[in-house]
């Protein structure tokens, strides 16, 4: 299976730059599968390590001197340790802050060795370490499940991917190629992302084998919760879980995960979620200029599910039920689909934060499902299931903020509407507004980027 941050792998391989890794991502998104691939394929060596596995491990980093650690790894494992043939990769490396503390000196006394670490719950760790943690000489990396393109490689689909990545507005899709590709998307609703529920589906074709695999995911996460707190709190835990499933795109209202438990309770345990990144939370931002995050209200915030495919199994969705789009749910898993694929158009070295923007004020409100920077403009987006539905809340906006592009995913042809023109309501008054609309199949979601270098707006 080949993954895209494999490419940015090779390119830290070879910087000159090039500090020791931390990979972070939720459990069972490939970490530890781009690793061992990236190690047996490119290095004359390579020796990894776990903690969880080997007690040994925590005595051998107590050393702060990593020239001592490397030379009794290699007699412990048998493994030749050399800089720059080696690559050592430290697994579930939050059992063993030590290790992490240890990144410095390899940093500073062998900048020449590889080393990587990752960890299913490493960001609860990195969260408490102390002052110790080697700020400033280390770099992180960042995993999610597959994206939609990255599925459509993982299905032998090469031709269509390249028919994507070539898009452009002269040339339009037929309907054969638009029919397969949302095919492929419905597809995709179902089985989604995660690592191994992709390769049971392209090995078996048998839906019910991901099912068992999505249960197992699930209960995976559930038995980490138990290293969370009380029974309690993994019960809140829970709630959350299942509501950001079920709720996904919809601003959190304690009171609707259990109006038994006080909100604070419950917040707390949605910022363990996003913390454990089961869950992306996207906050409201009242800027419509860079800096995006300039005007967050941190307090406001919609959950996205991890993966699409989770979240269509705690939902109890059947791929019968998706294959037409036409369940109550429909809105919620366009706006899950989009939500994966712009967290995948960010560099693999940023922390990605998507935003949203809205409006309350009495029988005005509006809301857009997303807020977008490419470059140095912040575009709205609209998501609809469907091939049909209003822009009202996208308008406002574009009123609102004197913007003049917009930009709306659904599953009808890609077109670019210019010199549209609409009566809308700001401040009291009516507003003619003049925009260009961009509107792209749910499918290109992935290719955003791309499209708006390609119109340069």
């Amino acid at each position: 299976m080949i993954r895209l941050i494999e490419s940015y792998l090779g390119e830290w391989k070879t910087s000159k730059q090039r500090k020791p890794l931390i990979l972070r991502g939720a459990r069972q998104v490939g970490k530890t599968y781009v690793v061992d691939k990236f190690g047996g394929e490119h290095f004359k060596y390579y020796l990894k390590i776990n903690p969880e596995l080997d007690n040994n491990l925590k005595s051998i980093f107590q050393s702060k001197k990593p020239q001592l650690i490397i030379s009794e790894l290699s007699a412990l494992y048998n493994i030749p340790i050399i800089a720059g043939d080696t690559l050592l990769f430290i697994d579930e490396v939050q059992i063993l802050p030590e290790a992490i503390e240890a990144l410095r000196y390899f940093y500073e006394d062998m900048p020449g060795l590889h080393v990587i670490t990752a960890g299913s719950l490493l960001d609860h760790t990195l969260n408490e370490m102390p002052s110790s943690m080697p700020v400033g000489r280390l770099e992180f990396a960042y995993m999610y499940p597959l994206s939609f393109n990255e599925f459509l490689l993982a299905n032998g689909q090469q031709g269509l991917l390249t028919y994507l990545n070539d898009f452009n507005f002269e040339t339009p899709f037929s309907n054969a190629l638009h029919q397969k590709l949302t095919e492929y998307l419905r597809l995709y609703f179902y089985i989604g992302g995660m690592p191994e529920a992709v390769k049971v589906y392209v090995e078996t074709k048998n839906l019910i084998e991901v099912e068992k695999v999505h249960s197992q995911i699930l209960t995976s996460f559930k038995y980490d919760f138990a290293k969370y707190g009380t029974r309690r709190q993994q019960d809140y835990l829970n709630d959350c879980l299942e509501y950001s499933a079920l709720h996904a795109g919809k601003k959190v209202k304690y009171v609707n995960i259990n109006r038994n438990v006080h909100s604070s309770y419950l917040k707390e345990s949605m910022l363990k979620l996003e913390l454990s990144r089961i869950v992306h939370l996207v906050r409201r931002t009242g800027s419509s200029k860079i800096p995006i995050n300039q005007y967050v209200d941190k307090e406001a915030f919609k959950p996205f599910f991890l993966d699409i495919g989770l979240m269509c199994h705690l939902s109890k969705i059947k791929l019968s039920n998706i294959s037409d789009l036409v369940t109550d749910f429909e809105g919620a898993l366009a706006e899950q689909f989009v939500s994966q694929e712009l967290l995948s158009l960010f560099g693999f070295y940023e922390e990605a934060r998507l935003y949203y923007w809205s409006r309350e004020a009495k029988n005005a409100n509006a809301e857009l499902d997303f807020l977008f920077q490419h470059s140095n403009n912040i575009y709205p987006i609209e998501v609809k299931a469907g091939k049909t539905g209003t822009l009202k809340s996208l308008q406002v906006y574009l009123a609102e903020k004197v913007e003049h592009t917009g930009i709306r995913f659904n599953l009808d042809f890609p077109t670019v509407g210019t010199n549209l023109s609409a009566n809308i309501m700001v401040n009291g008054e009516f507003k003619k507004l003049d925009y260009s609309l961009i509107s792209l199949p749910l499918y290109l979601a992935g290719g955003l980027s791309k499209v708006l270098n390609t119109l340069k707006t």
